[in-house]
């Protein structure tokens, strides 16, 4: 019997995503990182750029996940209160961390100025985590990590936590494209998700693509559960289905 796997939740910071200035295009890479470390990402929240609303969900997110990822408001401006809020959440206060003012300075050289300092703000008693190919630090409070919302930048750093979360056994993923309606495919479907309970069972529709009408996909992070679902499944399709299967 697999272990259950630890979990992660992801906090969207940002006044920019509630308004819809700007299209929130971190939550897929996450998710797709944190599968490959074999973490469950249970649950994902957008707010606001206000330290209070900030410090309540990090406090929260916090206690009820092995994991926090937070994204957005890391920056030197009046709306980057993510620090703050954090340090807020945990009862700490704020301070500027020496190591990530000498990087500012020789970073912007000459152009340096107060604003570009607060980028150095952290959390009192954080910890600025590195790797040989990302040197840039990301700051992280416990169980709490502080990303950049920019995603490119949020891109950059994920090698960081997956190095230092690896360990985890990742999901298998097999897909099954047919030519069948979801409506029928239920009655086939229902009695493969109560055999298989241990292998999360999908079923997605597509109006656009004439290769296939619904996709079905199958994870588990035990490999043979997985094959065995997918093949009671097919074994249950009318002849002439399905049209492709994909691991």
């Amino acid at each position: 019997m697999l272990q259950a796997p630890q979990t992660a939740a992801l906090l969207l910071i940002g006044d920019e995503i509630l308004s819809g200035k700007v299209e929130e295009a971190n939550l897929v890479v996450l998710a797709r990182t944190l599968r490959a470390l074999g973490i469950a990402l249970r649950r994902v929240v957008t707010i606001g750029d206000d330290v209070d609303v900030i410090a309540r969900e990090v406090a929260e997110l916090s206690r009820t996940h092995d994991h926090l990822i937070t994204s957005g408001g890391v920056g030197p401006t009046h709306d980057d209160v993510t620090v703050p809020g954090v340090a807020q959440a945990f009862g700490v206060p704020v301070e500027l961390d020496p190591g990530l003012i000498a990087m500012l300075r020789d970073h912007y050289k000459e152009r340096c100025t107060e604003g570009h300092l607060l980028m150095a703000r952290v959390p009192a008693g954080a910890t600025l985590e590195t790797t040989e190919s990302v040197r840039w630090p990301t700051i992280r409070f416990g169980n709490t990590w502080l990303f950049p919302g920019i995603p490119e930048v949020f891109r950059l750093k994920l090698p960081v936590l997956a190095a230092r979360l690896a360990g985890g056994r990742p999901w298998v993923s097999h897909a099954v494209y047919t030519q069948m309606d979801e409506g029928d495919l239920k009655p086939l479907l229902d009695p493969i998700v109560a055999q298989h309970p241990e292998v999360s069972v999908g079923s997605y529709p597509k109006w656009s693509d004439p290769s296939y009408r619904t996709k079905l996909t199958f994870d588990g992070r035990d490999p043979e559960a997985v094959s065995a679902a997918v093949a009671a499944f097919v074994a249950l399709l009318p002849t002439g289905e399905p049209q492709r299967t994909e691991p």
